[in-house]
């Protein structure tokens, strides 16, 4: 049997997806996958491109030593250089890009468009009718990923700091004795970049003014991918599963630019990668 996979590496989770020439077979997943700060002794990226793989094979029911005709991984923040262990993926081709490719082939299956991630960080790429390819935003999480979910965590932490209501939830949630004692975690590596970027589900649910800051900004960063009008625009990322905060980005983006058709992926970035594994 001919066998693809295709695999999502993000800075939360990574899933990976195995299927044959039409059907998905299996999903596996593991942790994150992305090697933002990580240097040459890091095993991050490929113990979560194995791992999620192995996972996949485990719930098809195939042997661990299986070998795929092909394998692409999309993963947060890669710019065509591996900084710790490479993976070691068992294909007769296996591709590594970045994970927007992935998700603009998962969301519009080789039609133009433009996607935005928005997950832990955030970042959109567009394929236009002409072919051509732009990413836009993705400095990570210093320098951009404004609305992300480290961006809103981030940014609750920083309003924490002077304000006890908002200090009560992220002790709670962290088991942090007080706000100093938090943020110095986080510098320490305690808490890890993921880890509070997770708050990020919580703050959401507060339904906080600040967070339509969050939302317009995401928006914006679909606007600004946008290199064609009309032009159909998709979103994905953990924090398109809130509801009333995609929602709010909708309406946002509405009324930015009304020429925007925003659609529904019609499949996840994992999917995506496998549909790029088969060559089509």
């Amino acid at each position: 049997m001919t066998l693809y996979a295709g695999i999502d590496g993000g800075q939360t989770a990574t899933v990976a997806a195995i299927g044959d020439g039409v059907r998905v077979l299996a999903r596996g997943s593991a942790g994150p996958a992305d090697e933002i700060g990580e240097g040459a002794g890091s095993t991050r990226l490929r113990d979560a491109l194995e791992g999620a793989l192995a996972d996949a094979l485990r719930a098809a029911h195939l042997p661990p030593d299986t070998r795929f005709d092909a394998v692409v991984a999309g993963v947060s923040g890669y710019e065509g250089r591996i900084y710790g262990a490479a993976p070691r993926i068992p294909a007769e081709r296996f591709e590594l890009m970045h994970d927007a490719p992935i998700a603009h082939a998962g969301a519009f299956r080789g039609e133009p468009g433009a996607i935005v991630i928005a997950g832990t960080g955030c970042v959109a790429y567009t394929v236009t009718r002409a072919g051509e390819k732009k990413t836009t935003g993705g400095w990570g999480y210093l320098f951009g990923d404004l609305g992300s979910a480290f961006w809103i965590a981030r940014t609750w932490v920083t309003i924490a700091t002077e304000d006890e209501a908002y200090a009560a939830p992220l002790l709670r949630y962290f088991g942090a004795q007080d706000m100093r004692a938090l943020v110095r975690s986080f510098y320490a590596g305690e808490i890890s970049r993921e880890r509070l970027a997770s708050f990020a589900a919580v703050a959401i649910d507060s339904g906080e003014p600040f967070l339509d800051a969050a939302a317009a900004f995401l928006a914006l960063l679909a606007q600004s991918a946008m290199l064609e009008r009309p032009a159909k625009v998709a979103f994905t990322g953990g924090l398109m599963r809130n509801a009333p905060f995609k929602e709010n980005v909708y309406a946002q983006l509405r009324a930015y630019e009304p020429s925007a058709a925003i659609v529904e992926p019609a499949a996840d970035p994992a999917e995506g990668a496998l549909i790029l594994a088969r060559g089509r």
